[in-house]
């Protein structure tokens, strides 16, 4: 098993994006699927003529089902993201094969907010350092 140094930014920065989306898309998915007011502490403050059918979406987009889903998605993509950046680090040879993994379920996990989208960001540059980076021969 040799590593590159060259790689060792683009795992870094894939590993910390791929930690931060799998933990921020996990508390979300706890949070919404338990049935937790997406409102924070505010209560009905929120509500009122807005409330139930009358707002702009109806309820799809603002059930709590929805956006447990959205997290499972993003949970999926952290998971997937962390994976491939241990295999970027593990098989340095494939740096393209697993760059290219990174990048498009870095990109995908911008459904659930990509782990407030620092998450997503970081897999991005990471995949992108991995996909240009040039052996030194």
């Amino acid at each position: 098993m040799s590593t590159s140094q060259g790689l060792t930014i683009s795992y870094v920065m894939s590993l910390v994006g791929g930690i931060i989306l799998l933990f921020v898309s996990l508390v979300n998915a706890v949070w919404f699927g338990s049935g937790a007011p997406n409102w924070g502490g505010f209560g009905n403050y929120m509500q009122g003529m807005m409330n139930g059918y009358h707002n702009f979406m109806g309820n799809y987009a603002g059930s709590y089902g929805f956006f447990a889903a959205v997290s499972v998605v993003s949970l999926v993509c952290g998971i997937i993201v962390l994976v491939g950046a241990i295999m970027l680090r593990v098989y340095p040879q494939d740096r393209m094969i697993w760059g290219a993994v990174i990048l498009v379920f870095s990109a995908i996990s911008f459904v659930g907010m990509g782990g407030y989208f620092v998450g997503a960001i970081l897999g991005i540059i990471g995949a992108v350092l991995a996909l240009t980076y040039k052996p030194i021969l």
